[in-house]
Order: C-alpha cells, then sequence, then structure tokens
C-alpha cells in the first residue's frame, strides 16, 4: 500500500520513506501490532518531524553555503580572554569601558555560546552502537585494557592500592565485585569503557567470584603493564555531564587525618579558602573535586556539604558536653564555688573555638561570665544586647558556590571594614579618605538629636525627628543603630547605596553584626577583617604609637591590659562566626604597612576579576 506525505503529515523525506516501507512489509516484520502501530505513529509525530526540519536546516547550510561555516567554535573563550586584556584599560579608554560592558552582557555571552555549540556540532546525534547479533538471554561482556599508573582503585577502607582511578566494592545484593566510583579524569574515565555498577568478572585472566575487594587489589598490585578487566557492563543509564560549578571551601580538609573517607589515596586535601571545581555530586557523602586552576586533571574525593555539615555538628555537640561538664566539675571542686583544685588545663582551653575559658562560661551564660571580667564601655554600643545570642545563629560554613565577577566601573564595590572596637578600622578609614576625598566616601550617620552650634545637615549628621528614625528602624532601613544618652545614631542601608550609584568607592566600618544586612546581592560588599596581632605585639605598637583607649569616653589615657584582652577576645568572637565572609584579612601590628595593604586591596578589586558568591552574578540592580 503506497503512503503519500500528505496524506500523513510526513514532510520529511527520509521519514515517508521508513513509514511506506514499514507499512508495505508488516506481514514480514516479526514484531506485535502493538509495536508496530507505536513505531508508525512515531514516525507521523510533528514533534519527531520538527526535529528532523532543524537538524536538516542546519546540515544544509553547513554544507552548501561556505559562508556560513564557523571561523571557530571557541568563542565564548575569546570573549573572556579579551576581557581580560581590556580590565587594565577601562579606566583609561572610554571605548575600553563600552566594549567591556557590552561583552558582559548575559544575553551577548547566550549568544556566544550558543554559536559555539553549534560550531562543535553539538546537535549531532550520539546513538550507541547496534549489536548485529545477540541472544536475549545472554549477557553483554566487555573487555578493557589500562595501563597501571599511579591512580587509585580501592576496596574495603584502608585497603587502597594506587592503579586506575576508580574504587570497587562488594554488592550487597549479591555479593559480586562491581566498580563503585569512577574518578573524574583517571585513566578509568578517560578511556570511556569503565562505569559505575560495572561488574567484575575477570582481572588479568584471574576469576575474581568470591573474592573481597581487598582479594582483587592484591591481585592488581603484583600486577605490571597492561591490565585486563572483563567486566559485565550495569544496566545503560544516560550519561551525566560534568558539574561546572565551583565552591569555596570554609574549613581544612586533610585526607591523612579524615577517618571517614573511603579511600586515602583517592581523596583531595584543601585548605580554608581554596576554590575547588566540583565534578561529581553522585554520591550524597562524597563528591569528586579538582582545585581551580591545578593542572591535575583527576579529581579526588572531598565530603559532600551534607557530611561536612553533620562532622561539624557532631564536634561542637561534643565540645558543648566537654564544656559542660568542666563549668559543673570546677563548681563542684570548689574553683568557682570553693574548694583546692586547679581550673583547667591549657590544653583543654587551647580547644576552646573562643581560645580561652571566658568563651567557655560565656556559652553557659553572661552573669557567670561578667564575674571572671569586667568591661568598661561608656561609648554606643550596638547590638551588645544581642551578641549573647550569635552562638545559636551562626551559620554551619562547609562551602559556598562561587563565580569570578569582574568590577563594574559604574558601580564599584563598597569596602567594609570589619573587625574588634580598638583594633584601628576608624584610623584607617580616616587615612585612607584624606589620601584621596574625590574618591572615597563614608555614609552620613543619622542621629535624632538636636544640631550643635556649627553643625550643618548632611554633613556632620542627617538630623530626624526620633519618631522617624524609630519608623525607619522598625522598618529595616538601618545598617546598624544604637542608643547613646538618651538619642538614636546609625546608618542608613540607602546611604550606602547612594554613594554606591554615584560611582564612588565607599567605605565603612560597621559592628560586624551589620554583615547580614551588608553581604547582598545589591551592594555585593568587599569584607576585609582587620586583625589585631598578639598581646606582645599590640601592647608594644599601640603603646609605642600612645594609641588612646577607644573604650575611655574622652580618648583621654591609654589602653589597659584588660582592655587589650578584650580586643583579642573580640577577635575570636568575630572570627568563629563570620571568617567565612572575609575576602581578604590584613593584620594591623604596622600601620603603615596595613595602610598599604589596604589601597593594594581596593586596586585589585577595580583592575581584576574576583571571586563572589554565585547568586550575585546575575542580579539586576534597580
Amino acid at each position: 500500500m503506497s503512503i503519500t506525505m500528505e496524506q500523513n503529515g510526513v514532510f520529511d523525506p527520509a521519514l515517508a520513506g521508513l513509514l511506506e516501507s514499514l507499512v508495505g512489509s508488516r506481514d514480514a516484520i516479526s514484531a506485535s501490532k502493538e509495536e508496530l502501530d507505536f513505531l508508525s505513529n512515531l514516525l507521523q509525530s510533528k514533534e519527531l518531524h520538527a526535529l528532523f526540519k532543524v537538524y536538516n536546516s542546519i546540515v544544509d547550510r553547513v554544507h552548501d553555503d561556505r559562508r556560513c561555516s564557523p571561523v571557530l567554535s571557541s568563542s565564548m573563550q575569546i570573549t573572556l580572554d579579551v576581557m581580560e586584556v581590556l580590565l587594565p584599560r577601562i579606566s583609561l579608554s572610554d571605548t575600553s569601558r563600552q566594549l567591556f560592558q557590552l561583552l558582559q552582557n548575559p544575553h551577548i555571552q547566550g549568544l556566544l555560546c550558543a554559536h559555539d555549540a553549534v560550531a562543535q556540532k553539538d546537535y549531532l546525534p550520539r546513538l550507541p552502537e547496534i549489536p548485529q547479533e545477540m541472544d536475549e538471554d545472554e549477557e553483554t561482556i566487555k573487555i578493557v585494557q589500562l595501563v597501571k599508573s599511579t591512580e587509585p582503585l580501592d576496596g574495603e577502607p584502608d585497603s587502597a592500592e594506587p592503579i586506575v582511578g576508580a574504587t570497587i566494592k562488594t554488592d550487597e545484593e549479591n555479593g559480586k565485585i562491581i566498580i563503585a566510583r569512577v574518578m573524574h579524569g583517571g585513566a578509568a574515565d578517560r578511556s570511556g569503557l569503565i562505569n559505575v555498577g560495572d561488574e567484575v568478572c575477570e582481572v588479568n585472566g584471574i576469576n575474581v567470584e568470591g573474592k573481597s575487594p581487598a582479594d582483587v587489589l592484591q591481585i592488581l598490585q603484583h600486577s605490571e603493564g597492561t591490565i585486563t578487566f572483563k567486566l559485565i557492563p550495569a544496566d545503560p543509564k544516560s550519561g551525566a555531564r560534568e558539574s561546572k560549578m565551583k565552591v569555596r571551601a570554609h574549613f581544612d580538609f586533610n585526607t591523612d587525618v579524615d577517618p571517614y573517607i573511603p579511600c586515602k589515596e583517592a581523596g583531595l586535601s584543601f585548605s580554608k579558602g581554596e576554590v575547588l571545581h566540583i565534578v561529581s555530586q553522585d554520591d550524597p557523602y562524597w563528591w569528586q573535586a579538582r582545585k581551580e586552576g591545578d593542572r591535575n586533571m583527576r579529581a579526588g574525593l572531598i565530603p559532600s556539604k551534607a557530611l561536612q555539615e553533620r562532622k561539624i555538628i557532631h564536634e561542637r555537640l561534643s565540645m558543648a558536653d566537654q564544656k559542660k561538664k568542666w563549668v559543673m566539675d570546677t563548681i563542684n571542686g570548689g574553683c568557682i564555688g570553693g574548694g583546692g583544685m586547679t581550673c583547667l588545663p591549657d590544653r583543654s582551653i587551647a580547644k576552646d573555638p573562643l581560645c580561652g575559658s571566658l568563651a567557655a562560661l560565656n556559652d553557659l551564660g553572661e552573669d557567670m561570665a561578667s564575674e571572671c571580667l569586667v568591661r568598661t564601655r561608656v561609648k554606643k554600643v550596638i547590638y551588645d544586647a544581642a551578641e549573647s545570642d550569635d552562638y545559636d545563629r551562626e551559620d554551619i560554613a562547609t562551602y559556598e558556590e562561587v563565580v569570578k565577577l569582574y568590577p563594574r566601573p559604574e558601580f564599584p564595590r563598597p569596602i567594609v571594614l570589619i573587625g574588634p572596637p580598638g583594633v584601628g578600622r576608624n584610623e584607617l578609614k580616616r587615612r585612607i579618605m584624606e589620601l584621596n576625598p574625590d574618591k572615597y566616601h563614608t555614609p552620613v550617620p543619622h542621629t535624632s538629636r538636636s544640631p550643635r552650634p556649627g553643625e550643618v545637615n548632611g554633613k556632620e549628621y542627617n538630623f530626624v525627628s526620633r519618631e522617624l528614625m524609630e519608623e525607619q528602624i522598625a522598618r529595616g532601613e538601618f545598617l546598624e543603630f544604637g542608643e547613646y544618652k538618651g538619642n538614636l545614631y546609625g546608618t542608613s542601608l540607602e546611604s550606602v547605596k547612594s554613594i554606591i550609584r554615584s560611582g564612588l568607592t565607599c567605605i565603612i566600618n560597621p559592628h560586624y553584626q551589620a554583615l547580614k544586612m551588608l553581604r547582598t546581592p545589591d551592594i555585593k560588599p568587599y569584607i576585609i577583617y582587620i586583625k589585631p596581632p598578639p598581646f606582645d605585639v599590640l601592647k608594644s605598637t599601640r603603646n609605642g604609637a600612645f594609641a588612646m583607649s577607644t573604650f575611655d569616653e574622652t580618648n583621654s589615657r591609654g589602653f589597659t591590659d584588660d582592655e587589650f584582652n578584650e580586643i583579642l577576645r573580640s577577635s575570636k568572637r568575630i572570627e568563629f562566626l563570620y571568617d567565612h565572609w572575609f575576602d581578604e584579612i590584613i593584620v594591623n601590628d604596622d600601620f603603615k604597612l596595613a595602610l598599604e595593604q589596604l589601597l593594594e586591596a581596593d586596586h585589585k578589586l577595580k583592575t581584576e576579576p574576583l571571586w563572589a558568591p554565585a547568586s550575585w552574578l546575575h542580579y539586576v540592580r534597580n
């Protein structure tokens, strides 16, 4: 029976031919009526013909019109290279600045990515090879040969042996040896022939049935040169694409001392602050990653976000139990209430995240802690009433997804100086603004007090009524606020944003709890932590410079030892809560050097792409 394309809505000649062949040979095909009907409906579906039409259009264009052939297939990479070249010139040339902004446009970048996909022929179908003859009951066997290297093939914990870049385990259901994990970039992964779930039948001709992973590793350990695997493929699954996610690590990880990692040789050690390229999150407990910029193509195992959070919670609960036990022991033993026992060994104090016995007491109540140290703070204090709750609200920092954020001259990122009172943030801000008053600005604070003689509204302060300021505080419009001698003082978020919109560099030194309102996509702050040096250096440098105490209302005397200790204690609190938000750390042990480092940080901020939270990249500024 002849079927025309018009009768069946078929517009592609090749599909029409297949359909005619199918109809004409129904009796000769050994298939059920349901299977033939399904295939017939598929060949006549509008969706399939639409795909063929797109495919044929691209192929016809490429073959028939040489003018449409792509000159290159890496236009997006070239664009990024051009942006790197333009970046130092955007402040010198208006043309360079405009071109840089144009290439930053997400629509332009999306167009270039689509061009590269077509140029690389990503649209071509990828179909598996169809075997010519196969018994339905016969298992497929594949033979894979790999050259032995120094990459891990791991079995049970502590029995790893560097071989081919994969791990094996015993299937809990049938006791077979199967491939548990393929390390991205390793020999097994590069071969494309070994997949997770493949059953290992033989290794170098030795049958592994009934053997343990440790037995298989012994076979591999004594093998030389080429290793031959006989495998039964796992059930086919959709090929997983390599993840492009990059994260900044907020903790140190050492594979040599971690007790949980399934294969130490397959692990990837890293330090806090390093950027990692996550290539696989298939395992809920162990991700695969590479260090950003590392030329080693093989990925390593790192703890997943969920696993690391559980480890941190476990460690903190254990630490809290130890603190409570110590306090009860010291009370019962007489350290606080009487008796003759010593308070706490030095080694126990060192384990505390706040580095001191006061910190342990602080977790159990401010009243008890206040008996150990009396703090004199007569200046205005912001958020002080909430400080005792900090440890109940801090984030569990593990990884943060990041991207490279290019500088935008029209919206410079504000510089936020964070640190304990008395560390020198005010003086650093004052000096950098004196160096270039036309470039650096700081928000004018609000107050509910009346202007004093000579004060100008909008210069020293923005003078507003107490009622209005209380309404704005209730609406969450203030970055920080406090009360001093019956008057309200505060810094509004809008004052920060207005400086950013003006194209000037906003520099502020708020209370550390203000970071929760500052670190947002519309502000994009660059957070610099001003860290105090150790006690002896802190004392000698401040006394040597005749620095006046910021704890004294009149600033008429130097710092006391208790105040130096308070600065260090406060710094430990800030680091414990917020160090995962710091973009840079400057130790203020030499003021001139600290100022130079601050200026260098600002130059880098305006001339180099820097890592920032991924959520900031596509934020549209109003």
